[in-house]
């Protein structure tokens, strides 16, 4: 085990020699045959054969040279120490190995390399993470890390398939604009991300909503810690989308675009009187003065005041919240996202930011 430590020490060091070695050529030259030596023992080791015990000895006594000659008596505690560094290096080192393919795995996978707090991946930023809740103790820890390798492997598959928006089309779904022989395309959003925001001003400056047929599901992100909702009055106005969905507004001006879009369109591309973008402000406001702000522009979209309260009904009805708990299902179990904004479009799933 010693010498398997030393390879990994030396490969380490590796970096650092060979930029000494570019003003002193003997370090290089020592340093290189120390290297070659480990080497060979680490490929006897791969290969089931006994390593040389003269290098191991030889690293042992060049680490103790001068414990023997102040303080003997250390000489056997300290060697067994070595013994016992040696042997965490390795498993420190084939525990980093195997986190790292994991991680990798799980990026290539899911678009995320923590499979269970996706917001806590750094090379994730642009999405926003749908986060488990920490495990209480070891136990749950490592069970969650082995269910972590199991979705993985099963999710492989959905990697490689083809996807199709179709399949996870809510009932009673509306598109942003509707034409015939045009591709569908799925949108998951949270009304209070701010991904999800810069991912839908992203498509419209694309044109996105002019090659697909987009519709979206309203999915509202959890704090796991605390079981509220992530964002201020996300649950409201995703209860009002899905509101719309079942009561039809006949729009004042003709306009194409559906009442639960036009909100949509309201809150991530238009701001309030003070220059605020209407996604912050909506966090900042009470629930009532929500619902004064979503009453307003459902008025302003050509709502009489019988629509607005058929939409408000619907909106705190036990129908608009079960359906808010299928549109969760679908996008955890059957769509298996870790983030949001995900997209399904061209044969993917698309988690993240729309670039």
């Amino acid at each position: 085990m010693v010498c398997i430590a030393a390879f990994i020490v030396l490969a380490i060091m590796s970096v650092f020699v060979g930029i000494l070695a570019i003003f002193k050529r003997d370090i290089g030259r020592k340093y290189w045959s120390t290297f070659k030596k480990a080497w060979s023992c680490v490929w006897k080791k791969v290969r089931l054969q006994k390593c040389e015990t003269n290098f191991k000895d030889d690293i042992k006594n060049s680490l103790l040279s001068r414990v023997v000659v102040k303080k003997p008596k250390l000489v056997k505690p300290i060697s067994a120490a070595i013994e016992i560094l040696a042997v965490l290096i390795v498993l420190i080192t084939v525990w980093s190995l195997v986190e790292a393919a994991k991680a990798g795995l799980s990026l290539w996978v899911f678009g995320t390399c923590n499979v269970s707090q996706p917001s806590n991946c750094s090379l994730t930023a642009d999405v926003c993470g749908i986060d488990r809740e920490e495990p209480a103790n070891i136990g749950e820890a490592t069970v969650r890390w082995f269910t972590e390798w199991g979705e993985l492997f099963t999710g492989i598959p959905d990697r490689v398939r083809r996807w199709d928006a179709r399949h996870y089309l809510p009932q009673h779904a509306t598109f942003y604009s509707y034409e015939e022989g045009r591709p569908v395309a799925l949108d998951i959003l949270d009304p209070g991300c701010t991904v999800c925001l810069a991912s839908f001003r992203n498509k419209m400056q694309d044109g996105f909503f002019d090659r697909f047929n987009v519709s979206y599901l309203p999915y509202v992100l959890i704090n796991p810690e605390t079981g509220d909702d992530r964002f201020p009055n996300s649950r409201l106005v995703a209860s009002y989308l899905t509101a719309l969905r079942f009561t039809y507004i006949a729009p004042v001006d003709e306009a194409p675009t559906p009442s639960d879009w036009r909100l949509i369109e309201k809150i991530f591309t238009e701001y309030d009187a003070n220059g605020v973008n209407y996604q912050e402000a909506i966090k900042r406001m009470s629930e009532d003065e929500v619902k004064l702000l979503l009453d307003s522009w459902l008025l302003e979209f050509g709502a009489d005041p019988i629509d607005i309260d058929r939409v408000r009904r619907l909106a705190a009805s036990d129908e608009v919240a079960d359906t808010l708990l299928v549109y969760r299902h679908t996008v955890e179990d059957r769509i298996n996202a870790k983030g949001i904004p995900t997209t399904i479009f061209n044969g993917r799933r698309h988690t993240g930011l729309y670039q």
